[in-house]
């Protein structure tokens, strides 16, 4: 099939009894944003890290357009990630980190120099990451993970600890540049507003070990902010759907978005 392909019968951490993960399956269509919500614990990150070929330690399928990713360069899949913290290099500049991933030749440069102005940087390229905001960072972060044209977007709660006003502005600038290539997107959150804000569908996972309980599909134009009333009455209508199920996320949800924490 075209996209990716979970199918996730057991993971294990050696020395645990009990499963991180257990019969967790979905599917996300080429090009889809998928948000995976679930409270903290979860292993929403472990997910993500099996999808990537970081952890092959587990009982499962991993398949994106038919291919499993690996870790060690002997994909064919073209795959971004962002992360919690922005991972950027101290020891580079801005301009530096995002071509990191793209080579030395002058064309990896233009290209490297497009997506920073992308992001609306250009004016520090030649600055070091101490000298950016954590969300200035965090905007470096993400061209860099669309700096490769990735087929598969990984983001590990991109928003996390980011104030409102900055936060908004991340959603903005991911959903401009998702917009040039389509990459299928996995954003994981444990903040329902926000996933309801940047997703086509939500998926809920169960506390551990983790599986898909819920799903949401979200039918609501862009580009969309959390604090919309769109937005406010489709998150009432889920909690009112499924009370105990996301009971651990109704009060984290009546923070502003990006102000939590994990």
């Amino acid at each position: 099939m075209s996209g990716l392909r979970v199918d996730i019968r057991r993971k294990i951490y050696p020395g645990r009894a009990r499963p991180a993960l257990e019969g967790l399956r979905f599917t996300a269509a080429a090009g889809e944003i998928l948000a995976i919500v679930g409270p903290s614990g979860a292993g929403k990150s472990t997910l993500l890290h099996i999808i990537a070929g970081l952890d092959r330690l587990v009982d499962g399928v991993v398949e994106i357009d038919g291919e499993s990713p690996r870790c060690n360069g002997s994909s064919t899949i073209s795959m971004g990630m962002m992360f919690q913290t922005s991972r950027l290099m101290p020891w580079l500049t801005i301009l530096d980190n995002v071509r990191l991933v793209l080579g030395q030749d002058p064309a990896s440069t233009a290209q490297a120099r497009q997506l920073i102005r992308d992001v609306g940087l250009e004016e520090v390229e030649a600055l070091f990451p101490r000298q950016l905001s954590e969300g200035m960072q965090r905007r470096v972060a993400l061209a860099r993970a669309f700096a490769v044209r990735p087929r598969l977007l990984l983001l590990d709660e991109p928003l996390v600890s980011l104030d409102a006003p900055t936060a908004s502005r991340l959603r903005r600038y991911l959903f401009d540049l998702w917009q040039e290539t389509r990459p299928t997107v996995l954003y994981v959150t444990h903040e329902l507003r926000e996933a309801l804000a940047v997703a086509d569908r939500v998926l809920f996972l169960s506390s551990g070990p983790a599986r898909v309980v819920a799903e949401v599909p979200v039918d609501l134009p862009r580009p969309r902010e959390p604090g919309d009333p769109g937005i406010g009455s489709l998150h009432d209508r889920v909690l009112a759907a499924h009370p105990e199920l996301l009971a651990g996320l109704a009060n984290d949800d009546h923070r502003p978005s990006g102000t939590g924490t994990t």
